[in-house]
């Protein structure tokens, strides 16, 4: 309980993804990652930070005075510590959200945190590291997120989608902010009658693509 948690930035913006879009949140991004997804956006929080206790954690959060919180990273879930967090940040009355690129057990998560996970696609060069096992875990209200690239990620994640059984969750698909143009993925969506959720990332438009802490 006394062991730090390394921090990269606290800050409360517009949450831009998942079906909590739109909605005002407080982020709380972990320091570090075992990924190196080639379309990685957040590559300045693989290291560094600020070493804070929970109780300093749990204070800044307070400060933003907003009840829903996201845990992100990095790989929150590379820190030990998150899985305390989480719990007391829920223990506190706050609505949670974690941000997990599936290669993490989420098994310890406290059942009240709601989890957006990543199915790394074939494009990020980090499909084999998905956790299958996660699939077991997850709560019917959770989120699965595929981050696609091209054509050749959606046709892949359509037949996972279809092979793992996966309609039981809420299901979002996001282009590659660069890589696929969003009109392209709502076409195939489209014309394929897929049940998923056009996932953009809304921070991007509002603020410059790089911006941090929004």
């Amino acid at each position: 309980m006394a062991d730090p948690l390394m921090i990269t930035e606290i800050y409360a913006s517009i949450q831009g993804e998942s079906s909590f879009a739109g909605l005002p949140c407080t982020f709380v991004r972990l320091t570090g990652c075992p990924l190196r997804c080639r379309w990685c956006d957040t590559a300045y929080s693989f290291e560094g930070g600020k070493s804070m206790t929970f109780d300093e954690v749990l204070a800044d959060v307070a400060r933003q005075k907003i009840q829903l919180v996201e845990l992100t990273g990095g790989e929150p879930l590379a820190q030990k510590g998150c899985i305390t967090l989480a719990h007391q940040l829920v223990e506190a009355g706050y609505k949670v959200l974690i941000e997990t690129g599936g290669s993490e057990d989420v098994a310890p998560l406290d059942s009240r945190v709601h989890i957006i996970m990543d199915i790394k696609c074939p494009g990020s060069g980090m499909h084999e590291r998905n956790l299958w096992s996660n699939l077991d875990t997850l709560k019917p209200t959770d989120e699965i997120k595929f981050v696609l690239t091209d054509r050749a990620d959606y046709d892949w994640a359509l037949d996972i989608i279809k092979n793992r059984n996966l309609e039981r969750f809420k299901l979002l698909f996001s282009p590659a902010f660069g890589l696929l143009q969003p009109k392209t993925l709502a076409e195939w969506m489209v014309t394929d009658k897929v049940q998923a959720r056009l996932n953009l990332q809304q921070h991007k438009y509002i603020w410059h693509p790089r911006a941090k802490g929004v």
